[in-house]
């Protein structure tokens, strides 16, 4: 075993699925691993980057699927580690933004074990601006607000404190709930037809999306196929978007700032 002065984990985000978005820093740290442990969402592509001979092990995560549970993933970081191997715990967007860097990094704390972040672009960002919506624009949204569609304690959305903060609203893992995202922001008075799209697997060559408003939605998105892994985005930058750049889009496409005057 090696002194524990060298026990290394890196934290790499790998971007938001386009090989292309990832960062040179996330490749210098590819390059130096002996072990790579790589999330579902992260693309395949990016895997040329690793050292050669490096040990690659897949620890899916993908939401409504059968994933590898989160303590066994950071036994693992830890035993690798303190074999003396560097070890790349590699997560599709940032580590930081739902991607339980926060969680990892204090497992590694905990048992004296280095940890460096490498960041990542974040999808909330990336996968609007394929569309050219800006999460933030002086005329449209004064912020942007990220939440997931899901807790692990299952504490609800608190929707009048989204609609009351007048930001753009940029939703993860929101599909499976988006029925009950629509109805909940409309009862806490944001107008149905304020801009929504959905966009699924952003970034990438198969990239769909669907442009609607809040109250359409969660139909048209049904409608066109628009299913998980996708973000969801709410607010009046959304009448921006480009529908050349979307890929399929929906009903409201062809003029999304038809959307809020509606």
């Amino acid at each position: 075993m090696l002194s524990k002065a060298s026990e290394k984990v890196f934290l790499i985000g790998a971007g938001p699925g386009d090989p292309e978005l990832l960062t040179i820093k996330a490749v210098k740290a590819l390059q130096k691993c002996d072990v790579l442990l790589v999330d579902d969402l992260v693309h395949p592509a990016i895997l040329r980057y690793a050292k050669p001979g490096a040990r690659i092990i897949h620890v899916g995560k993908r939401g409504g699927c059968k994933s590898t549970p989160q303590k066994f993933i950071e036994r693992m970081m830890v035993r690798f580690a303190q074999t003396g191997a560097i070890v790349g715990r590699v997560k599709g967007g940032d580590p930081f933004v739902f991607g339980r860097g926060g969680e990892e990094m204090l497992a590694l704390r905990a048992a004296g074990i280095d940890a460096e972040i490498i960041s990542g672009i974040t999808a909330g960002c990336a996968v609007p601006a394929m569309l050219q919506i800006p999460v933030t624009h002086r005329d449209h949204s004064r912020g942007v607000t990220f939440i997931t569609g899901h807790t692990r304690t299952g504490k609800p959305i608190n929707y009048h404190a989204l609609v009351q903060s007048d930001t753009t609203i940029v939703i993860y893992m929101g599909m499976t709930n988006l029925s009950e995202i629509s109805a909940g922001l409309i009862a806490a008075n944001m107008s149905s037809n304020t801009p929504a799209a959905a966009i699924r697997n952003g970034t990438l060559a198969d990239q769909t999306a669907v442009i609607s408003t809040i109250g359409k939605l969660p139909e048209d998105a049904r409608l066109a196929g628009v299913s998980s892994p996708a973000i969801i985005v709410i607010g009046g930058v959304v009448g921006l978007a480009n529908a050349v750049h979307s890929g399929f889009l929906g009903p409201e496409a062809e003029s999304p700032l038809q959307a809020a005057a509606a």
